[in-house]
């Protein structure tokens, strides 16, 4: 499993009962999660005395009840990988969100790693990007960024999570667009790209009602991507946080589509993504990840 072990703003204090109690730097939240299907005695005492607690809808959705949060606070990380400090600007956003998914740390350490490795210019693309991990730890290790996603809202927090971290000057260029025609587009413009990243929905509607269901696009959109690397990529990844792409399929998916490619001299590995959970030595699962390394 892939764990991301660095965090010193966030931990998972505890798990019961499909929910998560959480440390996002000063403040204690309880969030739902599906993969906690155990009962277990909620021992710790911040269950008590939370800021804030998600309730899932039985409707679906659901919504925040506040105690003591502010509407908006900062945690960092430490980007071991790149030598730098990374800075996120959280807010509760619906369907209980944050602004980022902590487990994708050590992915954002893997890719800064690689290209800090590569000792080149390095050019990366980040799909459906939300508020910008990926694209502030490729930026942080030196690579030029493109960074992708379809609402505009979040295309702004990413840049605020960027100036926050410092690199407001970084050679990023921000897009509000749909990642799959956006694509399209590039192979059109004959553009290339060192290193491929996604993170797409389980469903969505891009900027114009577009539809995304991953399982019907998903495999399309990597054959595309695929076309899009440089003939000496450095990597590529997938992310999943829909239950039926287990770590095999993200590999099946990987070695097919860039096999088609011929990318030669590359290794393939899939894994699920986890975050430790107190200091008991258990890890809770969060999604699954694919890896091509060149």
């Amino acid at each position: 499993m892939f764990i991301a072990d660095n965090w010193k703003d966030y931990e998972v204090l505890d798990t019961s009962a499909g929910e998560k109690l959480e440390r996002w730097g000063d403040y204690l939240l309880i969030r739902p999660d599906p993969q906690v299907i155990w009962d277990t005695p909620k021992v710790h005492k911040g269950w008590k005395k939370p800021n804030a607690h998600y309730h899932r809808s039985a409707k679906g959705g659901g919504e925040w009840e506040f105690f003591d949060l502010p509407e908006q606070w900062q945690i960092h990380y430490d980007l071991r990988s790149a030598g730098k400090q990374l800075a996120f600007n959280l807010k509760p956003f619906s369907f209980k969100h944050t602004g980022v998914f902590p487990e994708q740390a050590v992915n954002w350490e893997w890719i800064a790693g690689l290209i800090k490795k590569a000792g080149r210019p390095v050019k990366a693309l980040n799909l459906f990007a939300y508020t910008g991990g990926a694209t502030l730890a490729c930026a942080a290790a030196g690579a030029s960024v493109t960074h992708v996603d379809a609402s505009k809202g979040m295309v702004s927090w990413a840049k605020e999570n960027a100036v926050s971290s410092g690199l407001g000057d970084a050679p990023v260029r921000w897009l509000v667009d749909d990642c799959v025609k956006f694509t399209q587009r590039e192979i059109r413009r004959e553009s290339k790209y060192d290193i491929i990243i996604m993170d797409p929905p389980s469903y969505g509607r891009g900027p114009k009602g577009e539809i995304w269901k991953i399982e019907d696009c998903i495999y399309p959109l990597v054959q595309t991507c695929a076309k899009l690397l440089s003939e000496n990529p450095v990597a590529f990844l997938i992310n999943s946080y829909t239950t039926g792409l287990q770590p095999g399929v993200l590999s099946y998916i990987l070695k097919t589509a860039l096999d088609r490619k011929k990318v030669s001299g590359g290794n393939v590995i899939a894994d699920e993504v986890g975050l430790p959970v107190g200091g008991e030595g258990l890890v809770l699962p969060c999604g699954a990840s694919g890896r091509f390394e060149n």
